[in-house]
Parts: C-alpha cells; sequence; structure tokens
C-alpha cells in the first residue's frame, strides 16, 4: 500500500508559514530564510491567492531587473496554486509534481489550508517506504520474524 500525503503530515507536521500579497519580497526572503524554508503561502485577507517560492525570487527579481525591497510578492508570486489532498497517494503527488513542473504543493482538507509538501517531503518518503519493503524482504528471505521466546 501506497504511502499518503497524511503520512507525510504526520511525520514533517503541518505547519504552514505565509505572506500577504502586499508584503515585499524582500520580507517573504527573510521568512524563509528564518524558517528555512523554501515556498511560502500568499493570501490576500484569508484568502489563498499563490505561493511564493526561493524559484520565484531567483527566476524574476534579479533577471527582471526588479528589487526585493521593494517589489511586492504580489507581483512575482505563482498564482497557479495546485491542490491535493491528504488522501492523495505519494504516488499522486510526484505525477503532479512532474507534470506541472512545481515544487510545492497546498494540501487541502475539507476546504482548509491543512499543509504544505515539497517534493523533498515526497522523496522522502519515497525511500522511507522503499527502506522499510527491503528490511520487510530481509526477513522474509532470512526466516527473521522475529521470536517471541
Amino acid at each position: 500500500m501506497s504511502a499518503s500525503v497524511k503520512d507525510i503530515l504526520n511525520k514533517k507536521g503541518s505547519k504552514i508559514y505565509s505572506v500577504n500579497v502586499g508584503d515585499t519580497v524582500f520580507h517573504a526572503l527573510e521568512v524563509m530564510a528564518d524558517k528555512n524554508i523554501g515556498c511560502l503561502v500568499v493570501f490576500d485577507n484569508d484568502k489563498i491567492v499563490g505561493t511564493f517560492s526561493e524559484r520565484d525570487y531567483a527566476r524574476k527579481v534579479i533577471l527582471r531587473g526588479k528589487s526585493s525591497k521593494e517589489t511586492k510578492v504580489g507581483e512575482l508570486m505563482n498564482r497557479d496554486v495546485l491542490y491535493v489532498t491528504p488522501n492523495d497517494t505519494v504516488e499522486d503527488c510526484m505525477a503532479l509534481m512532474i507534470a506541472k513542473k512545481t515544487r510545492h504543493l497546498l494540501v487541502m482538507d475539507n476546504h482548509k489550508l491543512a499543509g504544505l509538501i515539497s517534493i523533498g517531503d515526497v522523496v522522502a518518503q519515497v525511500i522511507s517506504d522503499h527502506k522499510f519493503a527491503i528490511k520487510e524482504l530481509e526477513k522474509y528471505i532470512t526466516g527473521d520474524f522475529g521470536s517471541t521466546t
């Protein structure tokens, strides 16, 4: 059975960091650096309007002659927000990330923001699942099912 988004959130937690659409890019970068994260959810009042990532900064600020202290997050954020649910599988996430060339997915549970997962979170879950499967196969091959004596 494949791991789910819920399994990822149970390991990493569901803490979400955000900025407002009118905040400066510099402020968003400060938040990301302080929290050691690569993506923020962007709100306009209480509505999710996008995401802002390190990749957005790298490709949309200096290369376009903008200043991070003057440019608003709303000018550069990714408006094509992609969502998954806690019940979606890791494979569903990987397929969506590959198809849409994105590194972050918001997790929505009953129309509420429940978390944010990254490609790193997904890959870590795949590796964990493979390690578990390998250990179980080793036990089967060696006949070491754990003794009760």
